[in-house]
């Protein structure tokens, strides 16, 4: 069952009113956004999502698996800039929710396969503690652990105009990582966390770094107006929630057959119920359930969406892209803001309009004969030899050829940098998408040369933490606290044993217990004050 939180109407009546939860609100406003439409998305990449972080899809990877060619990886992260240290309730996965990772194989923008997991809390804390974990945490059935999730991930395939679904795989969800004395060997319990999948494959969910690099200061005009604002990993030491799915390449291809249709389009999406209502302990949800997240290539919904369609964009359903809004996305990747800026500030010539290397990049994949500057068999479903080009829509998702083998000698800037494994033709882990964007946006892909001017990027061309040679491939957990200015004390691990290697200074001690007791008086009045209070407490 779902864990209960708590009823938002306190007092002393015995009835409540029904109330409307936020995801209401949110389910609300986006399909309000634009008419008849129910939505890319990154990190705080649109207003309403940002409110929301459970909910918000940040990254999406897909790749063939390095160490087995005969599967691709697909990655997905949520819970944008979630700092290690931020308990006592760390970084669930929503319960509410549903979590998909589509796969469009037919080229109609329409998924024709959905991974989706949903997710349940055992939450043993009850009034006797505030604590995640009261003990150092084993395994994932550890009593010690108090907060604990599991997931249920069902597949679902259209067939016949139908859906049709099947559970393929449940288990335990690797916790928040809350340090290495509540949970000395983080690296075991994840192990624990990856699950078998029925068909072939596994999955993995539970807490991981965050896997995207760069340099967010992007946004103040573009580095600083002069570029001297590079060179900082902004993401560094930050976590996601990270869902994790290997599977053959042959489940994912149009009638299973990947070597006769090698092209996927593959997007992410949250969804909510349309009406979420709470009464004094339960919850249920009400209604169809509306998109409030989405996300395919990287960065789109950031720096090619305007702001007054990010909302809508993460509403949107991909065979809507091209119609939408009066077409304003199509119109918006054929014409986007990035190169005006960079003209504006840096003097370097945008480069001409219409894009059509840039619809090729985000919109239809590249195949021969579309008209654009890349004349080549790569990644659009329009090379699969069983799909209809009739019915192919431009429509914007990470597309990805799953025949084309893991590269020895992979480059971070992939098909750009010569490696036809990486960015733009899926997306790996390691590639470095915002100097590959930057690129093709000032016309890269066209000349065939990189811009020298802006060679360097964002200066960032790794990540903080390295990535693993096996399933599920993301570093583990980050640990330390991301803010490190002004910190006192020793590093945990520096000396002597325990959580505190050095021991803690009496005064510590005194001033610590002094401060629980202060918040134990100040619960206890504020507890008090809520059972007074006749209104509703939000």
């Amino acid at each position: 069952m779902k864990s209960t939180p708590p009823s938002l109407a306190r007092g002393r009546r015995r009835t409540r009113p029904l109330l409307v939860t936020g995801s209401t609100l949110m389910a609300m406003a986006l399909v309000g956004a634009v008419p008849s439409i129910s939505s890319a998305s990154s990190h705080r990449e649109a207003p309403l999502i940002a409110e929301t972080p459970a909910l918000d899809n940040t990254d999406l990877y897909a790749f063939v698996s390095p160490d087995d060619k005969s599967t691709v990886t697909m990655v997905a992260n949520w819970s944008p800039f979630s700092e290690p240290n931020g308990g006592p309730n760390f970084y669930p996965f929503a319960t509410d929710a549903r979590h998909d990772i589509n796969i469009d194989n037919n080229g109609d923008a329409k998924p024709d396969i959905i991974y989706r997991w949903e997710f349940t809390t055992t939450d043993n804390r009850g009034r006797s503690t505030f604590l995640y974990n009261n003990g150092p945490v084993t395994s994932l059935r550890d009593e010690n652990l108090l907060f604990r999730q599991e997931f249920t991930l069902t597949r679902l395939h259209m067939a016949h105009g139908k859906w049709r679904s099947r559970k393929v795989s449940s288990g335990p969800v690797a916790p928040s990582f809350t340090g290495p004395a509540s949970m000395p060997d983080y690296g075991s319990l994840r192990d624990m966390a990856i699950t078998n999948v029925s068909g072939g494959g596994t999955t993995y969910s539970g807490q991981a770094d965050d896997p995207f690099f760069l340099d967010l200061r992007v946004f103040d005009l573009l580095y600083g107006g002069d570029l001297s604002e590079r060179g900082v990993d902004t993401l560094a030491g930050y976590n996601v929630n990270t869902i994790a799915l290997q599977v053959p390449i042959n489940e994912l291809a149009l009638r299973g057959h990947a070597r006769r249709n090698p092209a996927i389009g593959v997007w992410t999406t949250t969804s909510v119920p349309k009406v979420t209502v709470r009464k004094e302990g339960s919850q249920k949800e009400r209604g169809r359930y509306v998109q409030v997240s989405r996300l395919g290539n990287p960065l789109v919904n950031e720096v090619v969406v305007p702001a007054g369609l990010k909302d809508a964009f993460n509403a949107l359903s991909p065979d809507q892209d091209a119609t939408a809004a009066g077409g304003a996305i199509l119109e918006r990747v054929q014409d986007p803001e990035v190169p005006k800026l960079i003209e504006a500030i840096y003097g370097i010539e945008a480069p001409k309009t219409p894009r059509d290397d840039l619809v090729q990049i985000f919109l239809t994949g590249i195949a021969k004969g579309q008209g654009g500057p890349v004349d080549a068999d790569l990644n659009s479903q329009l090379i699969n030899k069983d799909v209809n080009p009739a019915k192919f829509q431009p429509s914007e998702m990470l597309r990805l050829n799953l025949t084309i083998a893991p590269s020895y000698d992979p480059s971070r800037l992939g098909v750009l940098g010569g490696d036809l494994q990486g960015f733009p033709n899926g997306r790996r882990l390691a590639d470095d998408v915002v100097d590959i964007e930057i690129q093709a946006l000032e016309g890269a892909v066209r000349t065939g040369e990189i811009v020298p001017e802006l060679a360097g990027g964002d200066l960032v061309d790794t990540n903080d933490s390295a990535f693993g040679d096996t399933f599920p491939y993301v570093a583990l957990p980050n640990m330390e606290s991301v803010n490190q200015s002004g910190a006192v004390g020793v590093p945990v691990g520096s000396g002597g044993s325990g959580p505190f290697p050095n021991g803690v200074p009496a005064m510590s001690l005194v001033t610590g217990a002094l401060a629980l007791a202060l918040m134990a008086a100040g619960f206890t009045s504020l507890v008090r004050g809520r059972r007074e209070d006749e209104g509703v407490f939000a």
